[in-house]
């Protein structure tokens, strides 16, 4: 196993497992599968462990399993703040200490805001103590490293990476979503500020692995390279050395012996311009379903009444390129639950966009096409309650 560093100089393993997605049965995780698993992970180097409040059963699972095999020291454990379900600072240690008590241990050594899609969420933490909650729990040692989890535009996460000192950030990112969410700008803006970037959702739920069309599957196939689908994904995302720690939610002893095979061979800086092309023809073979031709060049922007048009092209390509319902929940995090309104329903069709736009689309009529899909009205519905509730409005 490789080992990149976190911002104090302590090593975190190139490769990170995500304890989401531990098999279950019977409607409960599967422990003693899951303890195999995270134990042949431990033992090829594997150092750091990620769970969140939310993931049922994950935290104590993943307690339990470190405590029985003694390795509580020998690791570094993740795991993150609801900061949708906090309304009062009384609210942020009980989350906390509930969480210690699932994880049975007395410190985290990285907690993250989860979930910000906008920057007012993380001004509603800070209207609620957070920060000398943060300050105080550093200090005593129950939190060693602070950090955030994201899922919205380039533009917040920036203004969310700029606003406060931290430790660590995790974001989604693979060679698919190079300009989607944070995006390369935002993970190369973390490292420049010497904050360590993880990342989440390295083969995009399987899309870029299991789901990919079969032309990609055959080109990969014959690739001289003779790497597998997963292993292309993975090395991309090791490539970068502002990338410090893939995470992958593995559930079976043989992804794992491979992932960390792949994490003990890759070296940043080892891509060869062949194998850039390569990858940029699988993307085209990934979108060749796509809606609109749109690059994400944001030439057309910024837009007078504020519409993201590049993010709202993208959810729109995904309802093809992937499902309806991967698009819709991708608009509904990055684009719906913004606290302005930037969805195409505030297009004014002045046009200025289409003046600039290199592809030459008819962007005000794409808009309403895109706006019909994404939005059918029980995502309207849900969009403006999450909103209320998430956004305190």
């Amino acid at each position: 196993m490789q080992y990149r560093n976190d911002k104090n100089g302590n090593p975190i393993s190139l490769l990170g497992y995500g304890c989401m997605r531990f098999t279950t049965s019977m409607g409960a995780i599967d422990i003693d599968k899951a303890e195999k698993e995270i134990m042949e992970a431990y033992n090829a180097g594997v150092n750091y462990f990620d769970t969140a409040y939310i993931y049922t059963g994950s935290e104590a699972a993943l307690g339990t399993i470190v405590k029985k095999n003694n390795i509580r020291d020998k690791i570094k454990i993740a795991t993150k703040l609801p900061q949708y379900l906090v309304n009062n600072n009384a609210a942020l240690d009980r989350y906390f200490n509930e969480e210690l008590s699932r994880l049975q241990t007395d410190y985290v050594d990285y907690y993250l805001m989860h979930h910000l899609t906008d920057y007012v969420a993380w001004e509603n933490l800070k209207k609620n103590g957070v920060l000398d909650w943060i300050a105080e729990k550093k200090k005593s040692g129950a939190i060693r490293n602070i950090g955030f989890s994201f899922h919205g535009d380039t533009e917040m996460f920036m203004k969310i990476l700029h606003d406060y000192d931290w430790d660590i950030c995790l974001v989604q990112y693979n060679y698919l979503d190079e300009f989607a969410q944070a995006g390369r700008v935002g993970v190369e803006e973390a490292h420049r500020l010497g904050i360590p970037v993880l990342i989440m959702e390295p083969l995009r739920g399987g899309k870029l692995v299991d789901l990919l069309p079969e032309t990609a599957k055959k080109m990969i196939k014959e690739n001289p390279r003779g790497w597998s689908p997963a292993e292309w994904a993975f090395r991309w995302l090791f490539n970068q050395e502002a990338v410090t720690c893939v995470l992958s939610g593995m559930n079976s002893i043989e992804m794992i012996q491979e992932n960390c095979r792949v994490a003990s061979e890759a070296k940043a800086g080892e891509f060869t311009q062949d194998d850039i092309d390569f990858l940029e023809k699988i993307k085209k073979e990934i979108n060749s379903k796509m809606k609109v031709n749109c690059t994400a060049c944001r030439y057309c922007m910024p837009c007078p009444k504020n519409v993201d048009i590049p993010a709202i092209f993208r959810c729109y390509n995904e309802m093809y390129t992937e499902s309806k319902h991967s698009g819709r929940w991708e608009f509904a995090q990055t684009v719906g639950l913004r606290k302005q309104n930037q969805t195409a329903s505030q297009c004014i069709g002045c046009g200025k966009c289409e003046k600039h736009c290199p592809q030459n689309i008819a962007i005000r009529e794409e808009l309403k096409k895109a706006d019909k899909a994404l939005l059918p009205i029980t995502y309207k519905i849900g969009i403006a309650v999450v909103k209320k509730f998430l956004l305190k409005k």
